[in-house]
């Protein structure tokens, strides 16, 4: 028989292509969404046979249904995590939903004796201070109170310090597995939830005008995908952190790839840059991109030496992810 691995966030850019590459590679999955009527939403993105998914309810705000849908399962990949985005003003908005939704799963998980759970967290809940020298690597813990982190980031270094803390005090800390990714880009396989793909998405529509030295470490959410089954699995993953980030480029490099790859469907693709003092100006009124403001012009260092020596990550080439997520975003 299968082993079942629950997926939470079944609706989601990350948890699609997890639950596609499980399927894939022979697993039964479950799969969690907040409201029933997304079932088919869940199953058409698989795009292939779905007789070994299986979609329940339960939501992360929500004690009901964890249990049930923890219950004979092997493994969890924790993906799902609420998403703000520019349009939210307090910086601690994300925290209770992200870390109690989180608390939730690994409590059920725990009670159901799971083999591991692998929750994704993001690379910056690995990010000293912009100020300092240090690399990010898997040792560090990112300041939450740090005016770098916005909503989403803060919020993910409180709930994967939740996380570890509770695994921790029940004295399981070696069931769980953290995932540190950085940008994630990448085909779509539903046109909701674009999360950071909205940044190539405006893009391709000729927004922003102009460009702001702004860069980003990318990951190719098919590579993260298969890091998640991989931890899943792995002895020497047990009770580790691990950071998934490919290529940096700035966003000038991905506006030149798109445009020489993409022909005329690249044509608006911006390539103008845009000066440090304006964009200072402007960021508050590029939603997508307000909140990286504190990152302006810096290309903080990144060590992904663990990810790659341990689970054998190997990312594509950052240009290759690009194109991919344009066309399926044209597509």
């Amino acid at each position: 028989m299968a082993q079942t691995v629950l997926v939470t966030g079944g609706t989601g850019f990350i948890a699609g292509w997890c639950i596609v590459q499980l399927l894939e590679r022979g697993y039964a999955v479950r799969t969690t969404v907040r409201d029933a009527a997304k079932e088919q939403r869940v199953r058409a993105a698989v795009r292939g046979n779905t007789d070994r998914l299986s979609v329940v309810v339960a939501d992360l705000n929500d004690d009901r249904g964890w249990d049930a849908a923890v219950a004979g399962c092997d493994y969890v990949l924790h993906v799902a995590s609420p998403l703000g985005g520019g349009a939210v003003k307090d910086r601690h908005a994300l925290v209770a939903p992200a870390r109690d939704g989180t608390l939730r799963v690994l409590r059920a998980a725990a009670n159901a004796g799971v083999k591991r759970v692998v929750m994704t967290s993001a690379a910056a809940t690995a990010r000293p201070p912009l100020t300092s020298d240090r690399v990010s690597d898997e040792s560090i813990w990112a300041d939450p109170e740090d005016p770098q982190f916005d909503a989403y980031r803060v919020s993910k270094i409180l709930a994967e310090r939740a996380a570890w803390d509770f695994m921790q005090s029940e004295g399981k800390a070696s069931m769980l597995t953290t995932i540190l990714p950085g940008a994630v880009f990448g085909p779509l396989r539903d046109a909701e939830n674009l999360g950071s793909v909205q940044i190539i998405h405006g893009m391709l529509r000729g927004r922003p005008g102009a460009l702001p030295r702004l860069g980003f470490w990318i990951v190719d959410v098919r590579d993260l995908a298969d890091l998640h089954i991989r931890a899943m699995t792995a002895a020497a993953a047990a009770g580790q952190r691990f950071i998934a980030a490919g290529e940096f480029m700035w966003m000038e490099g991905m506006a030149k790839t798109l445009r020489a790859q993409l022909g005329e469907q690249g044509a608006k693709v911006p390539t103008r840059r845009l000066p440090d003092f304006v964009v200072r100006l402007l960021l508050p009124f590029m939603a997508n991109l307000r909140t990286l403001a504190p990152l302006l012009g810096r290309r903080f260092p990144i060590n992904t030496d663990k990810s790659r020596k341990v689970l054998a990550f190997a990312p594509r080439p950052a240009a290759a992810t690009l194109v991919d997520c344009a066309r399926s975003l044209l597509d």
